[in-house]
């Protein structure tokens, strides 16, 4: 590593290198799953785009479509489930945002298992070819419609039908069947452009949170702190012992360092100078339990261990996490963020640029003008 901040002390140019090692792994790490979930959002965007199906797709299956039903996709590994109890399920959505969490292959309770086949969807219903017979959801039957969070069962309900039925299939499809089939029934309410648009807007904001390349470390930045195993833990660790020790030798009352031999006190006290009453202690009374020292209060456990969401190192509480708009930033603001120049001739909120700079600008139609558009606001 180039040394370009010259200090003298071989310790400080390790801890540079520490940082900047753990800067650009963190970093890495942050890059590697936003750029996974923003191709995530535009595979799913093409798709939506260029999701159609033909008639000639059903070919072969024991399947009679009508006049203008088109099969979109088929599935040869698909189970049907049926709820024992009464369920209430919410009304069909347009919600297509990727899933963060895995499916696990488990059958929810109160699930059972009935028949096994062919998932089809077509533009105007929902099929199962299952060994028993065959199954249909016409989307414009369906009142009811939820994918379970955790396993790969979609439940649905319909007009016809009194007891809760639906599909459990394989957790590397069901994503996608959940998506293909929003779009089927996108289509036959005829909001496609619903679904596009909120892609375009999942992109959109997805694009504003990629994260940015840290700044270098120098060996100029280092404290002494980074020096001490343990660094400002053992610093505060040491200052409590040096203000408590002390302490407690003076609660503890120790005996007459002179170290000379006790004397018999006579019968008749000899008289003494006068002392000062406020020097004076009180002489402790047999058969009761010599008084116990009195320990100064523990200091309480610092609160800035709390996640900032993001934001830089700072004592002044600005976090990206929710809270107040910042008009009036502190003055030593500039300290702990990058500034943009001209900073105080803002007139707005604090934000962070896309760059990574701050600005005063926030709320303002040329926020950030300079320096690639707003990312995020800055909270306290």
């Amino acid at each position: 590593m180039a040394k370009t901040d010259s200090t003298g002390s071989t310790w400080r140019y390790r801890w540079a290198h520490r940082q900047n090692v753990r800067r650009i792994s963190t970093f890495r790490g942050a890059e590697t799953a936003w750029r996974r979930r923003d191709d995530e959002l535009r595979r799913l965007r093409a798709l939506a785009a260029d999701f159609q199906g033909s008639a000639a797709a059903g070919a072969g299956l024991p399947l009679e479509l009508a006049a203008d039903e088109v099969v979109l996709w088929a599935l040869p590994a698909a189970q049907l489930v049926e709820v024992r109890h009464t369920t209430v399920l919410p009304a069909p959505d347009l919600t297509v945002a990727p899933q963060a969490g895995s499916l696990r292959p488990r059958r929810p309770d109160g699930v059972r298992v009935t028949d096994a086949g062919m998932a089809v969807i077509t533009s105007r219903r929902l099929v199962l070819l299952g060994g028993r017979g065959r199954r249909d959801w016409a989307y414009g039957r369906m009142t009811g419609l939820a994918h379970d969070p955790a396993a790969p069962v979609t439940l649905i309900q319909v007009l016809d039908r009194r007891r809760t039925s639906g599909l459990m299939l394989p957790t590397d499809a069901a994503p996608d069947f959940r998506f293909k089939l929003t779009l089927a029934f996108a289509d036959a309410i005829e909001q496609r452009a619903a679904v596009l648009a909120q892609l375009d807007e999942l992109i959109a904001e997805h694009a504003q949170l990629k994260p940015f390349r840290p700044a270098v470390a120098t060996p100029g930045q280092a404290r002494l702190s980074s020096f001490v195993p343990g660094g400002r833990r053992t610093l505060a660790v040491a200052a409590a012992i040096a203000l408590l020790v002390p302490a407690a030798l003076i609660e503890s009352d120790p005996s007459d360092p002179t170290g000379g031999p006790e004397v018999a006190a006579a019968a008749t006290p000899a008289p003494t100078p006068s002392v000062a009453p406020a020097l004076i202690r009180p002489a402790p009374v047999l058969g009761s339990p010599p008084p116990k020292p009195t320990k100064s209060p523990r200091p309480s456990p610092s609160t800035t261990r709390d996640p900032r969401c993001g934001a830089p190192e700072n004592p002044l509480g600005y976090d990206f996490c929710g809270g107040t708009r910042i008009r009036k930033p502190a003055t030593e603001v500039c300290d702990w963020f990058d500034c943009v120049p001209q900073f105080w001739a803002g007139r707005g909120y604090l934000v962070q640029c896309r760059d990574g700079s701050v600005s005063l600008t926030g709320g303002r139609s040329n926020a950030c003008a300079e320096h690639r558009g707003v990312r995020r606001t800055i909270w306290k």
